[in-house]
């Protein structure tokens, strides 16, 4: 454990890190507030800081600047909670009570405003297809040899997917729509594998395909990236801005990271904790979105490791409180 004269010194140096992106010099922190020893004390407490891995200097005549375990201490042992300012706050209000419409148009909008509050890339994980309760399922022909079954969840998603039918009469669609709904409305996209046979040999191969199509959007990944390009200037080099937007493309990747992460019960990642290669310059701030107490959902902001924690923290964290509030009520 640090002493408390170490501890205030790399509370200052991260500080200044994060506001300036520039190595911090042993003057400078010793005109910080509450350091009050010399430039010379500053300088031999910093050198020993960088022995026991807290710091490092990226130049001999260059400041120092922070590891990934000087930003871990400082996360775990000094960043007072944040709190965001009132505009910020009313600005979360007031997106969330205009939030209506489709749930993916709102998890899309919802990574916007992450993004934009925190300026680093935002993640927003929706619930999988399979936990949403359907409200209402329809089967509407497109030719002789098509049809589209359409389902429309009580969260405000909809979804449709084209499927192949014999050359069979409309009341023969008609019957294997109202059996799909009969079997599924009310329930879950989980139950597809248990929907009762309905007795007709024509219904019940619609159906059938009906429920193949859908078992695939039962296990499709709701994800949504804004603020990419915003991220992306946060690196000086190409190669790191190369593979961080190359990463957050692969929706697999970005998926698995977040569910990690929170799986982990951790709230924070940073640099090569998350075990993420490519984003090892990146640290991650998650919090999980919550439903009647059922873990539904995630969202995070993903930065450079000399992010503004405090500020991160406290916007994800009101963002899926407000999230998991807004999918409750359905």
């Amino acid at each position: 454990m640090l002493d408390d004269r170490k501890t205030a010194i790399l509370s200052a140096v991260v500080n200044e890190y994060i506001t300036t992106a520039q190595p911090v010099g042993s003057q400078h922190i010793a005109t910080a507030p509450g350091i009050g020893v010399s430039s010379a004390t500053v300088r031999n407490e910093m050198a020993v800081l960088e022995q026991e891995g807290y710091l490092t200097q990226p130049h001999t005549s260059a400041g120092r600047i922070p590891t990934d375990k000087g930003y871990r201490f400082f996360v775990d042992h000094l960043a007072a909670p944040g709190r965001l300012d009132t505009a910020s706050q009313q600005r979360i209000g007031d997106f969330f009570a205009a939030a209506h419409g489709r749930l993916e148009e709102m998890l899309h909008h919802t990574s916007d405003l992450l993004a934009g509050l925190t300026r680093s890339a935002a993640v927003v994980l929706g619930p999988p297809a399979e936990s949403a309760s359907i409200r209402g399922v329809q089967l509407v022909r497109l030719s002789s040899l098509t049809a589209t079954v359409v389902v429309v969840f009580a969260s405000g998603s909809v979804d449709n997917e084209v499927i192949e039918i014999d050359d069979v009469s409309d009341a023969t669609l008609a019957a294997a729509g109202a059996h799909l709904a009969a079997s599924l409305q009310g329930g879950t996209l989980a139950a597809l594998d248990r929907m009762p046979r309905s007795g007709d040999a024509a219904v019940d191969a619609i159906c059938a395909a009906a429920a193949q199509a859908l078992g695939h959007t039962a296990t499709d990944d709701h994800v949504y990236v804004g603020g990419a390009s915003t991220v992306a200037q946060a690196f000086d080099a190409v190669d790191v801005v190369r593979q961080v937007l190359l990463t957050l493309e692969q929706q697999f990747v970005v998926v698995s990271l977040v569910r990690d992460i929170v799986d982990r019960g951790m709230s924070v990642a940073i640099g090569v904790e998350h075990g993420v290669e490519p984003l090892s310059a990146c640290s991650v701030v998650v919090a999980p979105v919550v439903v009647d107490g059922e873990h539904l959902g995630s969202v995070g902001v993903l930065g450079p490791t000399r992010m503004n924690y405090p500020l991160a923290l406290a916007t994800v964290d009101i963002v899926s409180d407000r999230l998991g509030k807004r999918l409750g009520e359905g």
